[in-house]
């Protein structure tokens, strides 16, 4: 069980979509706002979850055109991302953005691939009570939401910390350029996925 929570932390704590655009929100719009998306996130973490366990995910992306369309989509809407941050100029990209809400972080999630990525890393891995899947399972979920909850509380206080820092420009433009070859590298991986 101890593995497997070092697990969820190593694959929770690395940044991906989620975490880099919750920190955004949190430097944009502030605590409350933040929050809001923060809880999207985490409902749709937790769909994707259950469409891994229960094996949906698994039939949905068995389709290579399904897998294919919906891996194109979510690499668009990255690489996007990645642009509009990259391209900002001297202001900390999530500011010139409406603030997203609950329902955008769902979405997010749905078409996150390191949601799905983890998720079946993490539910399809790492057994220590053979006796009951529904037991596992159960206790798997309770330690991931606990692990998922906290470091993303801590990736929204470090968002809503950089707002309130009043950085020089130049370093505004370096994280901007960070957070974009963040998300970049998230979809060169997931294209290279598609083609390997």
């Amino acid at each position: 069980m101890l593995t497997f929570a070092l697990a969820v932390f190593l694959l929770i704590v690395t940044p991906g979509p989620g975490v880099l655009s919750l920190a955004g929100v949190g430097a944009a719009f502030g605590w409350s706002r933040g929050l809001r998306y923060m809880m999207g996130l985490w409902l749709g973490t937790n769909i994707v979850s259950l469409a891994v366990i229960t094996g949906v995910a698994a039939v949905i992306l068995a389709d290579p055109i399904i897998r294919t369309i919906l891996l194109v989509a979510s690499a668009a809407y990255l690489g996007y991302l990645a642009l509009r941050i990259a391209f900002a100029g001297a202001k900390i990209a999530f500011m010139h953005m409406e603030a997203p809400g609950f329902a955008t972080g769902v979405m997010l999630q749905l078409i996150n691939p390191k949601a799905y990525a983890v998720n079946t890393a993490l539910f399809s891995s790492f057994a220590f009570y053979p006796e009951s899947y529904a037991i596992e399972t159960s206790i798997k979920l309770v330690i991931t939401n606990i692990i998922w909850l906290i470091l993303h509380a801590l990736w929204l206080a470090a968002g809503v910390k950089v707002n309130s820092l009043n950085l020089q420009a130049r370093t505004q433009r370096v994280i901007n350029l960070g957070m974009a070859a963040c998300l970049l590298g998230v979809v060169g991986l997931s294209l290279w996925s598609l083609f390997r």
